[in-house]
């Protein structure tokens, strides 16, 4: 059928319950990465390593994360949906809870980094791809909602672990969840499956040949378009992953330390919630209005956002209040690369191998975890303050505006023309 008669037609049953099903998934595996923080310093003392050697873990879980992404989009598209998501459930809860046996750090960068990361991707990536597929009418906002929730579904537990590790210690805190989150992954695998196949298809081209050919991984990796997108993604997650790397260490820069406060609370911690709140609004916010605006025109005005709050921060950082809502309205501009690049990309692409696609662009944010981590630590040390870091980061926002506009906008609808005649 034709894109508009597909586009036209009621939705098929079910797919709200496939969204729902999503939301919860990608909810429980979000606490490896952000409530990581709260194992730091129990694990330190209890291994008795230094940080520096502890945090290999987190990198290591970033790494099979999204470095190993195109493995995981391979697999996904050759699997059920239901049995490859359950398996990342499966490796979730089996990370945590062999960690919390874990008395070298060997084991804890197999047990937590290796196995989480895994876990973790494998549901991110089949997640995602599952919206694409089910939503090809609301793409932007689907995909934001399942990417939201991974963004802000650790507020929920962050409270609840912080009090086990208190009470209880951090090894307990690891069992009791990693088996709470592993039956949790599991339980809304079970009912995930792939949409039915005329939503799948592509619209007919003018001689009523059939499908567009959608690009295959190696079709899509030979096209400008995706090494575009691929360095687009990277640019812009640098300066989020930037932030969420060093924000301790620039908040003293600016003189936010321990004892400031806003509104009664500690500024830190206050800048931190205000951050992972606006890091899972803003996905399925800008993916809304990518679904009326396009992608390309919402990926420059959200991406302008993030480059002008960054030099913000930078030139009133040292006022309290500013320095917390302005860490907010980075995150605002950044944490939507996860709904925007995968949308724009099986816009592009196609549907039929957006898992294996989304994998390849995935390993842009393993890029990214390098640039805005160690090299812009690198780049602080060097210059003794945040003013070069904090003014490349925004340099790269502003271009990653300028060519979704101008070189991005024609090049998608030129592909896009081609795979229609």
């Amino acid at each position: 059928m034709s894109i508009a008669r597909r586009l036209a037609s009621p939705a098929p049953p079910g797919r709200n319950w496939q969204l729902f099903l999503g939301v919860v998934a990608m909810m429980a595996i979000s606490s490896p990465q952000y409530v990581w923080t709260l194992f730091v310093a129990p694990m330190q003392a209890d291994l008795g390593i230094s940080l520096s050697a502890l945090q290999v873990t987190i990198a290591i879980f970033s790494i099979c994360m999204c470095g190993l992404g195109p493995i995981h989009g391979y697999l996904a598209a050759r699997s059920k949906p239901s049995v490859f998501v359950a398996a990342g459930g499966v490796l979730l809860g089996a990370s945590w809870i062999s960690a919390s046996f874990a008395h070298t750090s060997l084991m804890m960068y197999l047990a937590y980094g290796v196995l989480s990361g895994l876990g973790v991707g494998i549901v991110f990536v089949a997640v995602t791809d599952l919206m694409n597929k089910w939503f090809p009418d609301r793409r932007g906002f689907a995909v934001g909602m399942v990417a939201g929730s991974y963004g802000f579904g650790a507020i929920l537990t962050t409270f609840p672990i912080a009090a086990v590790i208190k009470g209880q210690g951090f090894r307990q805190a690891l069992l009791v969840y990693g088996l709470v989150l592993g039956v949790v992954c599991i339980a809304s695998a079970l009912g995930m499956k792939r949409p039915p196949q005329e939503l799948l298809l592509e619209p007919e081209d003018g001689a009523g040949k059939g499908e567009a050919p959608d690009y295959r991984p190696a079709q899509m990796l030979a096209t400008p378009a995706f090494w575009l997108l691929f360095l687009m993604m990277t640019m812009v997650g640098t300066g989020g992953l930037m932030v969420i790397s060093q924000m301790a260490v620039f908040a003293k820069g600016f003189g936010i330390g321990p004892a400031t406060t806003v509104f009664g609370m500690a500024a830190l911690p206050l800048a931190l919630t205000i951050d992972r709140v606006a890091n899972g609004a803003t996905r399925p916010f800008f993916g809304w209005v990518s679904d009326r605006i396009g992608r390309e025109n919402t990926m420059a005005i959200a991406f302008s956002l993030e480059a002008a709050s960054i030099l913000l921060l930078l030139v009133v950082g040292s006022n309290p209040i500013l320095f917390v809502i302005l860490s907010g309205v980075v995150f605002f501009g950044w944490g939507e690369i996860f709904s925007l690049f995968p949308s724009a990309q099986a816009d592009i692409f196609g549907t039929r191998y957006s898992a294996q696609n989304f994998g390849f662009l995935l390993a842009s944010i393993a890029v990214s975890s390098i640039l805005g981590g160690p090299l812009a630590a690198l780049m602080f040390e060097k210059t003794g303050s945040w003013p070069i870091v904090f003014a490349s980061v925004a340099g790269l926002d502003f271009l990653s505006a300028v060519l979704a506009l101008f070189v991005l906008k024609p090049l998608g609808a030129r592909l896009r023309v081609a795979r229609a005649a």
